[in-house]
């Protein structure tokens, strides 16, 4: 098995359908064959259909019970048997050539761990002023959203995703890879050309603007050292409404 695809997943019955069909093409488009591409889908504790939904899109479901984000992608990858492993949340969608890039960058041997980055399945003023506002930070740390992958054995080095955190856990993991990657010479990398779809329920239910107050918390966090605001973070995560 090459890839190993893991969708951590709460209520996501929705979004799932959408995800798992971009997967499918993306799989039929590797030139590796679809079947060294597995799909597997961490049921985070759901109370909808979203197991089901999986199961019936020939997805493996393994249910992850502690209620923790960090928690639902390592019950995954526990269970993984690719060489690369690739995280993507729940509401994206796949380019249909993703895989024979992440493919092309993992076999040059100069990278640990990468990102597919996003374009947003929307647009509006105040979405393309934080987009913007977003390219410098990724530009200046190397690190971004979308598919993040990486080697299994080079994750399961580094421990996987802190499940200590409520939340920032995809950003501690690719620091912790990124410094086991320059023991060996190695770098993160961003895959530009094959982004995948970013959603924007979260601008659709906390407004168009609400990303300068995260940033404020996040400025918070980082003076304070506490990634732990559990108000926040199961208003924001943990309960969302769905």
């Amino acid at each position: 098995m090459k890839f190993s695809v893991i969708i951590p997943a709460y209520n996501e019955e929705g979004y799932l359908p959408r995800l798992l069909g971009s997967i499918e093409i993306a799989r039929s488009n590797y030139s590796g064959g679809r079947d060294a591409v597995e799909v597997i889908v961490a049921d985070n504790c759901s109370t909808d259909r979203t197991a089901e939904v999986a199961a019936n899109q020939r997805a493996r479901v393994v249910t992850v019970a502690k209620r923790r984000i960090a928690a639902a992608r390592n019950g995954g990858a526990r269970v993984a048997t690719g060489e690369i492993l690739c995280f993507i949340d729940a509401d994206s969608a796949l380019h249909p050539q993703t895989f024979d890039a992440i493919d092309q960058a993992m076999t040059s041997g100069r990278y640990v761990w990468g990102a597919t980055g996003v374009v947003l399945e929307r647009k509006s003023f105040a979405l393309m002023v934080t987009y913007c506002l977003m390219i410098p930070m990724v530009l200046l740390t190397g690190l971004d959203t979308g598919v993040a992958f990486c080697r299994r054995e080079d994750f399961e080095a580094v421990g996987g995703y802190d499940e200590s955190r409520l939340y920032a856990e995809d950003v501690i993991l690719p620091l912790a890879l990124r410094r086991l990657g320059r023991t060996r010479g190695q770098r993160t990398t961003r895959l530009p050309q094959v982004k995948a779809l970013g959603c924007t329920r979260k601008f659709d239910q906390f407004g168009d603007w609400h990303y300068f107050g995260m940033l404020g918390h996040a400025m918070k966090s980082l003076i304070t050292s506490n990634w732990h605001d559990e108000k926040l973070a199961d208003r924001y995560w943990y309960n969302p409404g769905r």
